[in-house]
């Protein structure tokens, strides 16, 4: 006897900000068709579920790959009906799983998902309602993801993204005024601009870098709080964005900017296109236009060829940078692209985890230099939950999920998540700040 609920569609999200965007649209689309949508439930008992992969990395594929099997597990006991497969992962191996899995659904890939509304639509005998853009949001109501291009020119020689989402392909500069207008009247506030390239922004579109007039726009329109760039790239970077930084408070001073080395050998070999002595100037420009701007960068160890005296490049450049947020990750081979046909994997797991821990150590002691020295400060915070007594929140400089976090106490004043108070620091953590309401 079936467990699943009918009329409920689950949707689950692997992977990035990019594919959580694609599966709120989604959602939006299914919920138009009179379904239930539900986003990464803890008891998936859908009459429909969609698994959202992710094909960036080899731990990512594993991971989706998993959840896909765990599912089918699950629709043999009868808990869920359908199991729809879309994404990176059927994107880039859709003949394979189609091969290796048959008792999936179906497989749709990065750009065609839709085709699951075409069918649930015929199905239904019934049109979809929902606009292009719409989306049930799965964030907090009061942040968002906007994503504003997909795809990349850069082709990287580790990264497979462009053999997954093909060349880079901005949204016209409207489209994204509406859907973020239609998120302020749902009361969104807070909107984090996401893509695979910011800085090329544009120059398919209208022939020119264009994030600069695009973020312009957005932090024009009443009842946008705080917005946030995520993902630009060093070269051809579009510095009038700074310019448009410093003019509108809303605009928060940060800036997520993927470096991934600074050894020149190894960013030759990555096919970067930039040196270090042009990182640093980009660095250092940066810093200039905006002093209290905050940098997030995101380094990789294990890069084929990379040897003991460029890896100790990259702890020095940490060091003395001083990154405020950092990511970091260990080289992972991935299909076809141009450091798996022309480099050998030579460096062993174990010395890339050694080198990564090595660098999360030295970086962890920056960022508790760092926050010592706000201490003191009264900064604006956005209430993001409670928990117990305290308040947790997060300051224009940190973005959700990956970032730091302030803990407060709560006082005599009740407020809820979405709200902006004023808090001074009192106490600093390498990746969480303490503080008390003013």
């Amino acid at each position: 006897m079936a467990k699943f609920k009918k009329n409920r569609i689950d949707v689950i999200t692997m992977g990035c900000s990019k594919n959580l965007v694609d599966s709120e649209q989604l959602m939006k689309r299914l919920e138009s068709l009179g379904y239930e949508a539900h986003h990464d439930s803890d008891n998936v008992r859908g009459e429909i579920v969609v698994v959202n992969t992710c094909g960036f990395i080899g731990d990512a594929k594993e991971e989706s790959i998993n959840m896909i099997l765990q599912l089918l597990e699950a629709k043999g006991e009868g808990q869920i009906g359908k199991l729809y497969v879309m994404g990176c992962l059927s994107e880039r191996y859709l003949s394979d799983l189609k091969s290796e899995l048959p008792d999936v659904d179906g497989f749709y890939g990065k750009f065609d998902w839709n085709k699951i509304v075409d069918a649930l639509e015929a199905e239904k005998q019934q049109k979809c309602s929902a606009l292009n853009w719409e989306r049930k949001l799965t964030t907090p109501p009061y942040s968002a993801y906007i994503k504003i291009s997909e795809g990349c020119n850069r082709f990287c020689a580790y990264c497979a993204i462009p053999l997954i989402t093909g060349r880079h392909k901005s949204r016209p500069i409207d489209e994204i005024e509406s859907e973020v207008k239609a998120l302020v009247a749902e009361g969104v506030k807070e909107f984090n601009i996401i893509a695979q390239d910011l800085s090329a922004y544009g120059s398919d579109l209208y022939g020119k870098l264009m994030l600069p007039e695009l973020i312009e726009k957005i932090a024009q329109i009443e009842g946008v709080e705080w917005v946030r760039l995520h993902y630009a790239y060093p070269v051809d970077f579009p510095w009038e964005v700074l310019e448009v930084m410093n003019r509108y408070d809303n605009v928060c001073n940060y800036l997520d900017i993927a470096l991934q080395h600074i050894a020149d050998p190894v960013l030759t070999n990555m096919r970067r296109h930039i040196t270090k002595e042009e990182t640093l100037k980009v660095i250092e420009k940066i810093r200039n236009i905006v002093p209290d701007i905050k940098l997030r960068t995101t380094l990789m160890v294990g890069f084929p060829g990379e040897t003991e005296e460029a890896f100790k490049e990259l702890v020095d450049f940490v060091r003395e940078v001083k990154f405020d947020r950092m990511g970091a990750f260990t080289y992972s081979e991935e299909d076809d692209t141009w450091a798996q046909r022309h480099l050998s994997d030579d460096i062993p797991q174990e010395v890339k985890q050694e080198r990564l821990d090595i660098l999360m150590a030295a970086q962890e002691d920056v960022a508790l230099s760092l926050n010592e020295q706000m201490i003191g400060q009264c900064v604006k915070v956005i209430v993001d939950r409670i928990e117990g007594d305290r308040y947790v929140g997060r300051t224009q400089w940190d973005s959700p999920e990956v970032d730091p976090e302030v803990y407060f106490p709560i006082n005599d004043t009740d407020y809820d998540e979405g709200d902006f108070v004023m808090v001074r620091l009192t106490q600093a953590y390498p990746y969480e700040l303490e503080g008390e309401l003013v």
